[in-house]
């Protein structure tokens, strides 16, 4: 297996908040992948909001969707990034969101925004999410291409008229726009004549609530389906200590088609906190 090589990547995504990797997917899977979501895209409704927009479509579910969509949410690079960005910060990443979105003509620019505003802890410390956009349509700077402004997970402007000049993503089918959660971006206005879609797929710290409530989504006769891996980053694993748990164990035990029995709790310890209880259960005479 050719070893996955992330640091050019990496460099970028961290020195200006974003990166665009071309050609990362073959255009086919993201034409298969359009062509499971189609019905989706035409009789979802329109959003409601300023901030989903009155002429956008959006909508997730989308590894119970398509056959394509893990090959998506699991790809190598994107995810060893996610893993590079975030993995400090927590014991197991998770996926944030897999959602399909459908800007058409006539939407207005979206309100540039950073995406770890969802969650209200302190900001600065570590970066709280990694988004993927996967075109399924050509980006232009007429349909609504998303636009990023480079520089701003560093120096967060306190008003618009501090924002740099956005740059704006153009680019074909199968490449990854890639950027922290930390980066003020949006949506551009759709001045074209056509819609564009495209798939968001977000990677985010393990012990965060995610955007998309996975375990509904993807409930476990859904989930029994996926590969372990994939059943894991949508939920179905603890975030040591004990986060997430099923009955104080781990929530894969529900792909089990046969278990059976009551369920006991059992310890999910990171190593540190295993050797600091042992050593604290041997001063009161534990055995074991």
């Amino acid at each position: 297996m050719t070893p996955i090589t992330i640091e050019p990547w990496l460099n970028e995504l961290m020195a200006q908040g974003y990166c665009v990797i071309p050609q990362l997917l073959s255009p086919r899977i993201l034409s298969d992948l359009a062509s499971d979501l189609e019905v989706p895209f035409r009789t979802t409704p329109f959003g409601q909001g300023h901030f989903y927009g009155y002429r956008t479509k959006r909508f997730g579910s989308l590894l119970r969707r398509s056959t394509r969509a893990p090959e998506i949410v699991m790809e190598p690079t994107v995810l060893a990034l996610a893993q590079a960005v975030l993995g400090a910060a927590c014991d197991r990443i998770q996926l944030n969101v897999a959602q399909a979105i459908a800007i058409h003509p006539g939407e207005l620019e979206q309100f540039p925004h950073c995406d770890h505003d969802m969650w209200a802890g302190v900001k600065g410390a570590h970066e709280y999410l990694l988004n993927v956009v996967w075109p399924l349509d050509p980006f232009t700077p007429e349909n609504g291409a998303t636009r990023i402004y480079p520089g701003t997970h560093r120096n967060p402007p306190t008003d618009f008229s501090e924002l740099p000049d956005p740059v704006i993503t153009e680019c074909e089918p199968g490449s990854a726009i890639c950027f922290l959660g930390s980066t003020l971006h949006g949506a551009g206005p759709n001045r074209s004549s056509g819609v564009r879609r495209a798939i968001v797929v977000g990677y985010s710290l393990g012990w965060l609530k995610p955007y998309e409530n996975m375990w509904l989504a993807y409930p476990p006769k859904v989930a029994r389906t996926f590969s372990p891996e994939l059943a894991a980053l949508v939920g179905y694993a603890q975030h040591r200590p004990n986060l997430g748990n099923y009955e104080g164990q781990c929530p894969s035990v529900l792909l089990n088609r046969g278990r059976r029995g009551k369920l006991g709790a059992v310890d999910a310890l990171r190593p540190d906190q295993a050797a600091m209880l042992s050593e604290f259960a041997r001063g009161q005479g534990a055995q074991r």
